[in-house]
């Protein structure tokens, strides 16, 4: 009765409906009771949502349907991002390979306005000290002052934002503007785009605005080898990778240094004081061909507050081996080209082959984590078979991961992730962990491309249990199993499904293989399908 009378005084109450006893099997339902009735909410593996820091935020975006604050804060950052876009080249008639560097330019220079050594107001548009002299001084000095290291990586940087100079109509006074577009760019992006970049989120936002740029230009980035690997996935790594703050992290096609930052917010996550100027300094470490990129890369070290990471603008697959590996990286990441091996003459660029390059460029027992094309963990050529074959006699196959097809929205690519232990042969009774994680708890959303939902918490807690803890799951979630060189790394692959399907599964499963035969012609591996064609042509 005490109860009843308890319950009476409170106007709202919160109520779970449980059911099941094996692990994988629980069901929670949670229930919101009000005076005037109640909602059945959606349901939860877990209480993760309910605890104190996490409550409010349930109780306003699935009670109350409230829009989740990270969509809206990207929602901003891509309007943002589309007027930006439109305006450097409407102002500057930049290209699109320009436009990611003028404004990592004067970002830069921003940086100096709280030691006295620039402000906005002092872009006059003068024809003698221009506008452009006095960002690209600033951005020089800011550079020395945060210990850009070598010297060699600071000229080659400053090299690529000359180009601030070298354009005198950035400097000069548009009538449209009633000033120079250089300084419109820079009181853009100090009132609107600068907060959301320098915060202690692992947000690669620089990296975002790049991504923007290109498909606000109507490319997909696939003629560029461009595939910019999206922030959740960026932290998943450093999950898979169990990176530790005495981890020496190698990341050889860095892009705009997303696994690189993520890595960095980790380790200082879990260091102690004295730990973390030695991160900066020496536990990071990057290569990335392209200038314009490396450029990037290092700017958006600098605005996370590192300006010390060892990253070096030169080609991965040219560099020795042996001289790597005296690095002693514990840690690989690595999100290659895509698509570069497709003819003979290009066979060297394979993925393969940059994963190979990566596992004997690591220190024995490192551990590896790389994003690939499904075709990657395929691999039925020859070429693909020996390399394969090679990766079991010298490293490990920890395992796969099949992931959402929307990872990387709009480009068209079926992703994986692949986990390697580097240097040690892969046992032959060792079994290998196979995942379908399409599931991740994300959907594209109109406007925005690829969010979280309410799920994606839970999905992804639910694969590092699997991974890690041995949890166990049901066969359509992970397959563990002994590999050959022959074998299709992939879930689907080591599936095997004993319930009869009905004709919705046989419907999926359909236009599953369809998008995938799809997906192998438009990377160049037709040859998969002609034997089965010749079969059918034949019959």
């Amino acid at each position: 009765m005490l109860k009843t009378r308890r319950l009476n005084r409170l106007k709202n109450v919160m109520c779970y409906g449980c059911s099941g006893t094996e692990a994988n099997r629980i069901t929670i339902r949670p229930i919101f009771v009000t005076p005037s009735g109640y909602q059945l909410l959606p349901k939860v593996k877990d209480f993760q949502k309910f605890s104190p820091s996490e409550i409010n935020r349930y109780y306003l975006e699935i009670v109350c349907g409230k829009e989740p604050i990270e969509r809206v804060e990207l929602r901003t950052i891509l309007d943002r991002a589309k007027k930006l876009h439109h305006d450097l080249w409407a102002y500057a008639q930049l290209g699109d390979t320009e436009k990611p560097l003028v404004v990592s330019a004067i970002l830069l220079a921003l940086q100096e306005e709280e030691y006295g050594n620039f402000s906005t107001e002092n872009l006059i548009g003068d024809t003698v000290n221009t506008d452009g002299m006095k960002i690209f001084k600033a951005l020089s000095a800011h550079m020395d002052r945060v210990q850009v290291e070598p010297k060699v990586k600071k000229d080659r940087v400053i090299d690529q934002f000359r180009l601030i100079v070298n354009r005198p109509h950035l400097s000069s006074i548009d009538p449209r503007l009633g000033k120079s577009p250089l300084r419109y760019f820079a009181e853009y992006l100090h009132s609107q785009i600068l907060t959301a970049i320098c915060t202690n989120s692992p947000e690669d936002v620089l990296g975002r605005f790049y991504g923007e740029f290109i498909r606000y230009s109507g490319g997909d980035g696939q003629t560029l080898g461009v595939v910019l690997t999206p922030k959740h996935f960026t932290s998943l790594f450093a999950d898979l990778a169990q990176v530790k703050p005495t981890d020496i992290v190698f990341d050889p096609c860095c892009g705009t240094g997303g696994f690189l930052i993520a890595a960095m917010h980790s380790m200082l996550s879990q260091a102690q004081d004295n730990q973390k100027e030695n991160i900066r300094r020496n536990n990071l470490h990057g290569i990335e061909l392209r200038d314009d990129m490396f450029s990037i890369a290092t700017t958006n070290m600098i605005l996370r507050g590192d300006g010390k990471s060892n990253l070096i603008c030169d080609n991965f697959l040219l560099q020795d081996t042996k001289e790597l590996r005296t690095k002693n990286f514990t840690i690989g990441l690595m999100n290659p080209p895509y698509s570069q091996g497709k003819k003979k003459t290009t066979a060297h660029l394979t993925e393969l082959k940059f994963i190979i390059k990566l596992l004997d460029s690591l220190s024995v027992g490192a551990r590896c984590v790389v994003i690939v094309p499904q075709s990657t963990m395929v691999g039925k050529t020859k070429e693909d078979k020996a390399d394969k074959e090679y990766i079991l006699n010298n490293h490990t196959l920890e395992g796969v991961i099949t992931l959402n097809p929307d990872t990387f929205y709009g480009v068209g690519t079926n992703p994986v992730i692949a986990v390697f232990t580097a240097r040690q042969p892969h046992p032959a009774d060792k079994l290998s962990k196979f995942v379908d994680f399409k599931d991740d708890g994300y959907d594209v959303f109109a406007h925005i491309g690829l969010m979280p939902t309410d799920k994606a918490d839970e999905r992804r807690k639910h694969l590092l249990d699997c991974w890690f803890q041995g949890k166990s799951a049901p066969n359509a979630f992970i397959v563990r199993s002994t590999v050959e060189a022959e074998d299709e790394w992939l879930h689907s692959f080591y599936y095997f499904n004993d319930e009869i399907p009905s004709e919705a599964d046989f419907e999926k499963a359909m236009a599953d293989y369809l998008t995938f035969e799809f997906n192998m012609l438009t990377h160049g591996r037709g040859y998969l399908f002609e034997k089965a064609r010749k079969e059918v042509s034949n019959a």
